[in-house]
């Protein structure tokens, strides 16, 4: 069967170093998952397909470098070694600090794992979302970046969805969704994150090398048409009859698996 090709490619200097390679995202199902039952006695989410679609679609991202984060600390006077106070409020002020690990010193003679793709870190200012909840829920700190490495190319017509691992979250933080058109787009995608400060008002944290924290799931660009109709009560009534007198009627008749490789 022909299979669509997606390709992830980095910089040569990169190439034969110790960093986290894509993968297909079925190699990171959730141990919460894998654990449960399912069967005639024990019914559960795992005979879902739906839900087991989401978490075996696409490849995924792994953190190319340690994530040094202390979200919302006080923030302190780098001469005094004091915490700056809000002169109006009285309050102390507040501060988002970051760095990031380093490559083998061997392979990479130590060069800062912040110019992984030859570039400065990166960020959208709080004002660029104004009004959405991530500036809420990163405490109105501006937005980071992770800087990923791959490029990500596919065939002619075709672009990506980058998403939060699906039903498969870490609760520390999350990337802001985008689709990109890969088939043109020939640098890497940096992803902007949030910290999840609803859960975590103050978090002191590394998001180690080889986290999980991008889905990738490439789908064919094509224009569609809505249009709003009713089923009549007979074929829905025909619907449900065919299937609830047959078990597992989506996955036997309905579900097309597909390979991710």
């Amino acid at each position: 069967m022909f299979r669509k090709q997606i390709e992830f490619i980095c910089h040569e200097e990169y190439a034969h170093t110790e960093l986290e390679k894509p993968e297909p995202v079925k190699a990171h199902i959730p141990d919460w998952y894998k654990k449960l039952e399912h069967n005639l006695r024990v019914i559960t989410i795992k005979g879902c397909m739906p839900v087991l679609d989401t978490l075996t679609a696409g490849y995924v991202l792994k953190m190319p470098q340690d994530l040094y984060i202390e979200f919302n600390v006080d923030k302190i006077n780098p001469e005094t070694g004091k915490v700056m106070v809000d002169e109006k409020t009285g309050k102390n002020l507040k501060d988002f600090n970051f760095r990031y690990g380093l490559f083998n010193e061997e392979n990479m003679m130590g060069a800062k794992m912040m110019n992984l793709n030859g570039k400065k870190p990166q960020y959208h200012h709080k004002i660029q979302l104004e009004g959405s909840h991530f500036v809420e829920k990163n405490k109105g700190f501006d937005i980071l970046k992770i800087l990923n490495p791959w490029v990500v190319k596919t065939p002619p017509g075709y672009s990506c969805l980058f998403v939060p691992p699906l039903n498969n979250p870490d609760d520390r933080f999350e990337i802001i969704a985008g689709i990109v058109d890969t088939d043109k787009w020939n640098l890497e995608v940096n992803f902007p994150f949030i910290v999840n400060g609803d859960k975590y008002p103050v978090l002191d944290t590394i998001l180690l090398k080889g986290t999980p924290y991008v889905q990738v799931i490439p789908f064919k660009r094509e224009s569609w048409e809505m249009e709003i109709g009713e089923i009549p009560k007979e074929d829905r009534l025909n619907f449900w009859n065919w299937t609830l007198n047959k078990l597992h009627t989506y996955k036997r008749k309905v579900w097309d698996k597909q390979s991710w490789k």
